[in-house]
């Protein structure tokens, strides 16, 4: 067949596969074993392995044959032929470098410019127009899949729409590329594309949108004129990356753009390299613009304008003007108006006159002037300005030093600078303008944008010989861009191994970016290189040098970061890129970051009185001005500057954030990436560079993207086609018959024994590393190269053996010839011969025995057509008893069809009665549903309630936590108060000392007692304000835990109630389910029933058909029988007539003879022949008679013996039929009482389903409830446990602080008892001595006591975890205190100061309890949040594993189905094949019958020819032949015509037999088909239901494994749990040992006696410290005020400065305007310019003088103030630390003798309050647990009852659905069956209409036969007559005559004889030829 050529479209866009897979390049590859070498000049070349030595191996190259010596390192594997030109590389299964380049070269080379890449579409810039951009190819690509459609751009875009649309899901189209890659041209065509599909989306569409997709494409041409210019490598390049975001609504019409940009490349408008252009819109205005319009811009030509460095450089193919026209065009589109396009023209013609503003040097001075100033004219004028106040900006702007604004003047370099810099702004805020204003007028449809897809143009990754600031922000860019692919592509490769369930370590390359852009953009710790950059342009000395320096003391030792080898620059430092090392030169980094502007010449522009330049300069205060540089060295002057705070921000900022929002909308998105690849840099067609296309592969991330596939698995094969190609290299493993692909390939991959590592089996794929297929192709390559070669030799053998055989014939052929030729040779000289072959031709008598044997021959011929007809005749009635019996055996059919279909009928009726019924089940569960659901949310409202409360609980916590905030406010105010009482007692004391002076003895004594007194109960004062609050606080939470119990209580009331109607109502269920299973069983029998009564009656009704088959067969043989029968008598009877004829004859020739008898002996003679003959002829007949009777009378019993055989049959089959009409009468009644019973149990069953259901509402209802009570009683629970654990701290803290805070509660209101006591004490001293030593007694006896109660609390402290050890020290320390002060009172001041720092600590450890008890508490939420969030998963995981275990039954449902459905097909079959059988048996006997018939009729032929021969005889023994000679010739001619009528007729009948015939083969084929697609149906379902049962394995497999995680993680809670019990036995030990050590402790407290005088001995020091301290103080006030004083005269002498600054400053001004206004047309007042502006100099360097002096004051000012501002501090923290220690003093003094009052009775007091509150506490522990043991133990009986249940719920839905789906199916086989039925109508009417046609047919023959057979008898009528005529005959001659011709005869015959068998040699000879 020839192929149809491809298409002009099709050539660029389609491989040829026949090169592909052509077997030459297949063998050649396997034979020479091809690699890729690398080469200078192509890259790498092909080349086949020769020799291997060690690491080098020789080579041989496939072009030139040279050979060359390579590293085995370099060598790269090449991919087989079937890889080439392959569309997607990642199917590569060598994946490297060298096999990367072949496909996109060979691609690139045959037209193919797209390639996928995995993830990539790389596109090869053609250089040439590709007609594959027509709206053709986008018909052709629309709504197409990636692999449905070969590569292109319109495959991207479209995918992507599709996606959008599909998944409402945002896309992203990434084009990146080198300039002149084709990025431009591609983004083109995605809108082009997006624009023609999106708009003839859905028929309408309004105006307004067609207008918008017209204005977004012709938004590209505006862009490119501004935006664009010519480059070296590209003539439309791109120097701006854009974003394009095109919106879309619901139905995918395009409803707005917007366009971002970034990285405008603006220094371009300044200047350009050789032959490359500026923005093209400056070349399309000069060249375009009209007289009118130039002379309004200020147009001049080309050569005059220096910016335009090149002149006017032409495009190729591309006029200006014509352009200038089509962008205006554009505009008018975008909507801009008339005026906005002259401002626009304007602002651009201002750019150019820009560059012809020229400046010069003065001579002496550096200062610049501007000779001509036309240039600067024409720019204020375009843009609206003044000149001179332009000009003066330019060269003397002013600037702000400090406060005074001052006129400086510029150098050359300086005014060329801010020029540039003004230029290039103006530009870029001009391109900021149009991007502005056309997003404006994409934007302005009312539609919302449901989602958007976004198309981004950017400039790929740069390495050139000099990388500057903007090569680091796009390589930047690509770096973060490459991290987004690399991401997508791990979470694609991830998805795709998690569908096909491969293992596979999962590597984010997306990380191995990271550290790149971190080291670009991080901002601190350490700071990146933009930080980095930016911090350095706030530093006013900083200069590139210093940043780089930064930077490599920063970041030197960063990975990524490197310094270069060759340090050509101070300024040049190394990025390790993924794409490769990039050497970056800093140089102007600083001024490109900051890019300052002249603000003087931007605020001019401000106010412009044009509104147009105004709204482009609005933002003119955020510009960084000259004033910023103003304060920078000349050496950095245009690098670096000082910036102000929060006026402007660098160009790196800005363009991290845009970026960082670029990134964050690429992430948001899904994306494609376009990689666009630049093939030379010659523009030239059909040319590709190797070297320049592989860096731009590494460049662009695609070799990147090759290595993440390498480390995967790259190459992924469908089973199917893995088995088809490679079965080959496992032929013996796979078993014969059918087999799954997945199974094949395991047992495949097992013999081909490969590394487990090399490959991965998923669910339908298989995967494989790089190389394996390489190595598979390799193999299968030998062996077809081994088949083939047995193949050929058995070719070539069977050849040469027919060859051989062709020879050996022609051999014996030639020897038959030389016979022949040597027998002629012999007779030719044979006299005898001549002489008989001259005298032959003579005779006459030779030609009437011609004439006689062409009669023959004609009669032989005759005869020949009439056993023709008579051959035809019995294959025609052959094949109408065949049709007739096919007709039978269809009309069978037919009536079984017919049954069949009354069945299907019925059946369909009982199954639409069953869908009525599982419908209104159906309702009913709806119904349920949505009562659930309300249930549902009326339990999502108690629920949200039950947080509310929980809420309420928080808050009135945190309520108690502010009045405990609220205490300890108190407790500050009432320390207070006790200062304020010290004061007094202060003054007390000093009336006390005036006292003690009489009686000093006494005093010293009493005033010790007094002040240990004071201490003790101050102690006890603190005391007991701490018990006080403790108290308070345990009321508190006593009454919150009775609350708590009555909650409890009442839960458990509302519990128990709960329960027991749970119980009943399971007990409900339970007796429910009990009957449903009852009725399950029951109903289970009646189906078993049922189903044997059907098949049953099937099999009875079987036999009942083919009973009537077999009746319906015999009776069609009787009938056939029957007419044989009467055909017999027929011939019989005629048999009879004849004999009675020729006896008749016989009798009349008698008497004829002996009439004749006297005449002569001759006579005589023949007369006695003659009576021989008839003799004979009557025995013959006899004999035929004897025989047709005989076989007459064989026909009649055989005939009698069937009729016998059918009645018989017929009886039986009648009695069958009795007793099976009356099994069925029987068996209907059983299943209308079983239909009965059925429906009865499904009302049965509904009803009690309706039940069940509403008592599984209500247990539903009740189950939600038990678990909001249990929730919160969990909840309850867990608070009570907190509660008792804080309360246990609580205890264990106030066990610690007993012997403190108890002691000093109560002394708080007894302090002005104590004063008063003191007083007493002062007025009676001798009682004080009485009183003192009870005391003494009594603090002993506190001791005792306290010691006793030390023991108490220290059995109480069995619930301490961590704080024991500590709490036991403090304990002793306190202890040791008490016994101190027992012993001596002297000592109890330091006794005191460390029970208050005691205090304190507990106070903090209490402060850090509480923070602590806070986290415990947060985290107890959030583990409770991460808890319910689990059960919530659980829950979620357990529904997903119910409907696994639906779908699995309801799967196992349709594949029993489905079997029972083949199991009926099967026996369908079975029955037709049986019925076919019989048919052939059928056929058998008729033919033997027919072979019989036919045998005994050709007898019957045999007798009437010899006959015929007979009657030939006679007729030529008599005379008068002649006369009948022309009768018989009318005669044989209308036998002719009979036969050629007959002949016609056969052939109709043949015609009629071939058609039923096919239909029959149509019937058979049809059949088998329908029997294949069912069988492959059934294997298909077979399939697929073993997936879904893996699948389903699969998910309950990982869900076991969960449920086992759960109980593990459960046992090591229990774990755990013993653990702690454990624990809390250890602590009891511990607290054991903590009451030995409390001995101990004592010991060590004597000890701590000797340090308190240690203490005291420092306290002395510290005051004499103290005193030294204000010494210095004051000495440090005095240096103070004479600072002060010299600061003052500094501040006089600056004001003075200044006032001399400002006077010169003044003078300049009016110097330099009169300058200015004499400057015009006075050349005389030069000289006097000169001289002033030499005094101003010298005024400006005075100037700069005093400032730096004044800078050195200020400096000076500050260290003062700061060394005062540092003395002020010393003073005033000596004076605050001077009057505490004082203040301590006193207090010590004073808490001495109040304390020791109170020690006992607090004391006292403790004992017997805390012995019941902690027995009471450790009784409402136990209690506690108990009840969260029980609530446990209840909770989860409670969760196994409601898992239970859900099971049950579960299963009986899976019931209901599985009901369902049945209905469902037994109605789509109803719908089969009847459609089948009908096609078997038509079959049957078919074969119904084509049996009557042979039936016709058939009748027709009959009637031929029928006047044939009347022919034959009146012609053997005629023959009679003639005999008789004959015998009539008395002529003498008669007798001689046949004598000379039996004479004649004989010597003709023995010539002829001689003849033939002369001829007979002859032919022999040919024959043999």
């Amino acid at each position: 067949m020839s192929k149809k050529a491809p298409s002009d479209d099709e050539k660029f866009l389609y491989v040829d596969k026949d090169l592909l897979n052509s077997p030459m390049a297949q063998a050649d590859w396997a034979a020479r074993k091809l690699v890729w070498i690398p080469s200078e000049r192509h890259g790498f070349e092909a080349a086949s392995i020769k020799e291997e030595h060690g690491d080098e191996v020789l080579v041989e190259l496939a072009d030139n044959a040279k050979k060359m010596t390579v590293n085995k390192d370099d060598i790269q594997k090449m991919n087989p032929p079937k890889f080439s030109k392959v569309e997607d590389m990642a199917e590569l299964t060598c994946l490297n470098e060298a096999s990367v380049l072949h496909n996109i070269r060979e691609r690139y080379f045959s037209g193919l410019i797209y390639t996928y890449s995995g993830l990539f579409c790389v596109v090869v810039n053609p250089y040439k127009m590709l007609p594959i951009y027509s709206e053709k190819i986008i018909d052709m690509y629309k709504g197409k899949k990636r692999h449905e459609v070969p590569p292109h751009i319109y495959s991207i875009a479209d995918n992507a729409y599709r996606n959008m649309m599909q998944d409402r899901e945002d896309q992203s189209i990434l084009c990146t590329g080198e300039s002149g890659a084709g990025k431009t041209e591609n983004t083109k065509k995605v809108i082009q594309y997006l624009a023609v599909v999106a708009s003839s989306h859905k028929g309408k569409k309004d105006s307004s949108a067609g207008e918008l997709e017209k204005q977004l494409l012709q938004a590209n041409p505006i862009l490119e004129a501004f935006g664009n210019a010519k480059t070296i490598k590209n003539d439309n390049s791109s120097r701006f990356g854009k974003f394009i975001r095109i919106n879309f609504d619901v139905t995918g019409y395009i409803v707005g753009a917007n366009i971002e940009t970034y990285l405008l490349e603006k220094s371009r408008c300044i200047r350009q390299a050789k032959t490359e252009r500026a923005f093209h819109i400056f070349y399309y205005m000069i060249a375009g613009a009209k007289d009118k319009m130039r002379e309004e811009l200020l147009l001049e030509p080309f050569s005059n304008y220096r910016f335009l460095s090149s002149g006017h450089v032409q495009i190729p193919a591309q006029q200006d003007d014509e352009m200038f026209e089509e962008t205006m065009e554009a505009m008018n589109i975008m909507g801009l108006t008339e005026e906005e396009r002259i401002d626009i023209l304007k602002v651009c013609s201002t750019v150019m006159q820009l560059g012809n503003i020229k400046f010069n040097k003065e001579r002496n001075q550096e200062q610049a002037t501007m000779p001509d100033n036309t240039a600067a004219q024409k720019v204020c004028h375009l843009q609206g300005i003044n000149v001179t106040d332009f000009t003066r900006a330019i060269l003397t702007p002013r600037i702000k030093v400090g406060r005074e604004v001052v006129q400086k003047a510029q150098t050359k370099e300086q005014a060329d600078f801010a020029i540039e810099a003004l230029a290039k702004a103006v530009f870029e805020r001009l391109f900021r303008w149009i991007l502005a204003r056309v997003n404006k007028a994409l934007d302005k449809t009312k539609r919302q944008g449901a989602s958007f897809l976004g198309i981004l143009d950017i400039a790929g990754f740069e390495i050139f010989e000099d990388n500057s600031f903007e090569q680091l922000c796009i390589n930047y860019t690509n770096e973060k861009l490459q991290q987004l692919f690399n991401h997508t592509m791990f979470i694609l490769e991830q998805e795709e191994y998690q569908r096909e369930g491969i293992e596979w370590n999962f590597i984010d390359f997306g990380l191995d970016l990271q550290p790149c852009i971190e080291l670009i953009e991080r901002p601190n710790n350490p700071p990146g290189i933009l930080a980095l950059l930016d911090e350095e342009c706030w530093f006013p000395k900083a200069t590139d040098i210093s940043f780089v320096e930064k930077l490599m003391n920063t970041q030197g030792s960063h990975v990524k970061f490197a310094k270069p080898k060759q340090l050509k620059d101070k300024t040049e430092f190394s990025i390790l890129h993924y794409a490769g090392k990039v050497d970056y030169n800093a140089t102007a980094w600083l001024t490109k970051n900051m890019d300052p502007l002249n603000d003087n010449v931007t605020a001019l522009l401000n106010n412009s009185s044009s509104q147009f330049v105004q709204d482009l300069w609005k933002d003119s205060d955020r510009v960084v001005g000259l004033d910023t540089i103003a304060k920078m060295s000349d050496s950095s002057m245009p690098s670096g500057s000082k910036t102000k705070k929060g006026m402007f921000r660098t160009v790196g900022q800005l363009y991290k954030e845009s970026l960082a929002k670029l990134m964050t909308t690429l992430h948001n998105t899904q994306p494609n990436f376009v990689r666009c690849i630049i093939p030379n840099h010659e523009k030239r067609a059909g040319k590709l560079d190797a070297h320049l296309v592989l860096e731009q592969l590494r460049c662009n991330g695609v070799l990147e993207g090759i290595r993440i596939c390498r480390q995967g698995f790259p190459n992924r094969i469908v089973f199917q086609e893995f088995r088809q190609r490679y079965e080959i290299l496992a032929a013996n493993a796979i078993p014969k018959g059918f087999m799954d692909g997945k199974q094949a390939c395991c047992l495949m991959i097992k013999h081909l024994d490969l590394d487990p590592n090399l490959y991965r089996i998923g669910q339908s794929k298989i995967f494989f590393r790089t190389g394996v297929l390489a190595q598979l192709e390799e193999e299968r390559d030998l062996k077809i190269t081994v088949v083939i070669i047995a193949f050929q030799a058995q070719a070539r053998g069977f050849l040469a053996r027919k060859a051989f055989a062709k020879r050996q014939q022609q051999l014996t052929a030639m020897k038959v010839i030389q016979r022949n030729c040597a027998a002629y040779l012999k007779l030719r000289n044979w006299q005898w011969w001549r002489l008989f072959t001259k005298v032959k031709p003579l005779l006459q008598v030779t030609r009437q025995e011609e004439e006689m044997s062409l009669k023959e021959e004609e009669l032989q011929k005759a005869k020949e057509v009439a056993t023709k007809v008579e051959s035809e005749l019995k294959e025609i009635s052959l094949k109408h008893t065949q049709v007739v019996e096919e007709r039978n055996a269809l009309q069978e059919q037919l009536q079984a069809e017919t049954e069949l279909y009354a069945e299907a009928e019925e059946m369909r009726v009982r199954l639409g009665a069953k869908k009525q019924e599982l419908e209104e089940i159906l309702h009913e569960m709806e119904a349920r549903l949505d009562e659930e659901e309300e249930r549902a949310q009326t339990l999502l409202l108690d629920k949200k309630k039950m947080q509310q409360q929980m809420q309420e609980l928080e808050e009135h916590l945190e309520e108690e936590e502010d009045a405990r905030q609220k205490l300890q406010l108190e407790k500050v105010t009432c320390e207070g108060k006790i200062k304020k009482l010290e004061d007094d007692i202060l003054v007390m004391e000093d009336h006390n000392n005036k006292l003690l002076k009489e009686r000093k003895l006494l005093e010293e004594r009493v005033a010790d007692f007094s002040t240990n007194l004071a201490e003790e109960e101050e102690k006890s004062k603190n005391l007991t304000k701490l018990k006080n609050k403790h108290e308070s606080m345990i009321s508190e939470l006593e009454v919150r835990l009775k609350k708590e119990e009555k909650g409890r209580q009442e839960l458990d009331k509302a519990k128990r109630k709960l329960e027991a109607e749970t119980n009943d109502l399971q007990e409900q269920i339970a007796d429910l389910q009990a009957q449903i299973a009852d009725l399950k069983a029951q109903l289970a029998k009646k189906e078993e029933e049922l189903q044997n009564a059907l098949a049953r009656l099937e099999d009875e009704t079987a036999q009942k058909n083919n009973a009537l088959k077999k009746i319906r067969e015999l009776e069609g043989h009787i009938s056939d029988l029957q007419e044989d029968l009467d055909s017999e008598r027929a011939a019989r009877n005629k048999a009879e007539k004849i004999k009675r004829d020729l006896g008749e004859e016989l009798e009349a020739l008698k008497s004829e003879l002996e009439d004749t008898l006297d005449t002569t002996a001759t006579q005589q003679e023949l007369r006695a022949k003659r009576e021989q003959e008839v003799t004979l002829l009557k025995r013959a007949m006899d004999d035929e008679n004897r025989t047709h009777e005989a076989q007459i009378q064989e026909m009649r019993q055989k005939h009698t013996q069937a009729t016998e055989e059918l009645t018989e049959q017929l009886e039986q089959a009648k009695r069958v039929k009795s007793n099976l009409e009356k099994a069925k009468q029987a068996l209907e009644k059983e299943t209308s009482e079983l239909t009965m019973e059925v429906r009865s149990l499904v009302q049965a069953k509904q009803d009690g389903e309706h039940k069940r259901k509403k008592l599984e509402g209500q247990v539903a209802d009740l189950q939600s409830r038990f678990t909001d009570s249990e929730k919160q009683k969990a909840e309850l629970g867990e608070r009570c446990s907190k509660i008792t654990v804080e309360l246990e701290s609580v205890t264990n803290l106030l066990n610690e602080a007993e012997s403190k805070n108890i002691k000093l509660s109560k002394d708080v209101s007894s302090l002005t008892s104590q004063l008063q006591d003191t007083q007493e004490l002062l007025a009676e001293e001798t009682r004080q001595k009485l009183q003192f030593s009870t005391k003494l007694r009594q603090a002993e006896d506190d001791r005792s006591s306290l010691q006793e109660q030390l023991e108490e609390e220290m059995e109480a402290k069995r619930n301490v975890e961590r704080h024991v050890s500590t709490l036991n020290i403090q304990l002793s320390d306190s202890k040791k205190k008490l016994e101190e002060m027992a012993g001596n009172i002297e000592l109890l001041e330091e006794g005191k100061k460390r029970l208050q720092r005691d205090l304190e600590a507990a106070n903090t450890q209490f402060e850090e309890k509480a923070s602590a008890f806070d986290k415990l508490e947060k985290t107890k939420n959030r583990l409770q949040q991460e808890l319910e969030d689990t059960l919530m998963d659980l829950d979620n995981q357990r529904q997903i594993v119910s409907n696994l275990e639906k779908k699995q039954k309801k799967f196992d449902q349709m594949l029993a189905e489905e079997k029972s459905i083949s199991s009926k097909y099967a026996d369908e079959r079975d029955r037709a094949e049986a019925e076919a059988r019989e048919k052939e048996t059928k056929a058998l006997s008729l033919a033997r019958a027919l072979e019989e018939a036919q045998d005994s009729r050709e007898e019957l032929e045999r007798a009437n020819k010899a006959l015929r021969t007979e009657m030939e005889d006679l007729i030529s023994s008599k005379d008068d032949v002649g006369k009948n000679v022309h009768e018989l010739e009318k005669s044989k001619r209308g036998l002719e015509a009979q036969v050629e009528e007959m002949k016609t007729q056969l052939e109709e009948l043949e015609d009629e037999l071939q058609a039923a015939e096919d239909a029959k083969l149509r019937l058979e084929v049809n059949m088998q088909a329908l029997k294949a697609q069912f069988e492959r149906d059934l294997q298909g379902r077979d399939e697929m239901g073993e997936e879904k049962k893996r699948q389903l394995v699969k998910q309950v497999r990982e869900l076991e494994t969960e449920l086992e995680d759960e109980r593990k993680q459960r046992a090591q809670a229990v774990a755990a749990k013993k653990k702690l019990e454990t624990d809390m036995k250890d602590l009891e030990g511990q607290i054991e040992t903590a009451s030995k050590g409390r001995d101990e402790a004592i010991k060590q407290l004597r000890k701590l006696q000797g340090q308190m005088k240690d203490y005291q001995r420092e306290l002395e020091d510290a005051r004499a410290a103290r005193e030294e301290v204000l010494a210095t103080a004051k000495e440090s006030e005095k240096k103070a005020k004479s600072l002060e004083a010299e600061l003052m005269q500094l501040q006089e002498d600056l004001a003075a400065a200044e006032r001399a600054r400002k006077q010169a400053e003044a003078e300049r001004d009016e110097l330099s305007d009169e300058l200015a206004s004499n400057s015009s047309g006075k050349s005389a007042l030069s000289e006097e310019k000169r001289r002033l502006e030499a005094k101003i100099s010298q005024l400006e360097e005075e100037l700069e003088e005093e400032q730096s002096n004044m800078e050195i004051l200020n400096d000076r000012l500050r260290k003062s103030s700061q060394q005062v501002d540092q003395l002020n501090n010393e003073l005033q923290t000596e004076r605050s630390t001077s009057q505490k220690n004082e203040s301590a003093r006193q207090q010590m003094e004073r808490q001495n003798k109040e304390l020791k009052a109170k020690l006992h009775e607090m004391e006292n007091q403790v004992k017997s309050k805390f012995k019941s509150s902690i027995s009471a506490l450790e009784a409402k522990v136990a209690q506690l647990e108990e009840q969260l043991e029980q609530e446990n133990r209840e909770k989860q009986a409670a969760a196994k009852g409601i898992r239970q249940k859900d099971k049950k719920l579960k299963d009986l839905m899976m019931q209901v659905e599985d009901e369902r789906k049945q209905a469902e199916q037994y109605k789509d086989q109803a719908d089969k069956s009847n459609t089948r039925m009908k096609q078997l109508k038509r079959q049957l009417e078919e074969s119904e209409e084509e049996s009557q046609r042979a039936s016709a047919a058939r009748r027709k023959l009959q009637r031929e036969l029928d006047e044939a057979t009347e022919a034959n008898d009146a012609m053997s009528r005629e023959v009679n007559s003639l005999k008789s005529k004959l015998r009539r005959g008395n002529e003498p001659s008669f007798s001689s005559a046949p004598r000379r011709m039996g004479g004649g005869r004989r010597v003709v015959e023995d010539a002829s004889e001689e003849e033939v068998d002369s001829q007979g040699d002859f032919n022999g000879t040919k024959s043999a030829e």
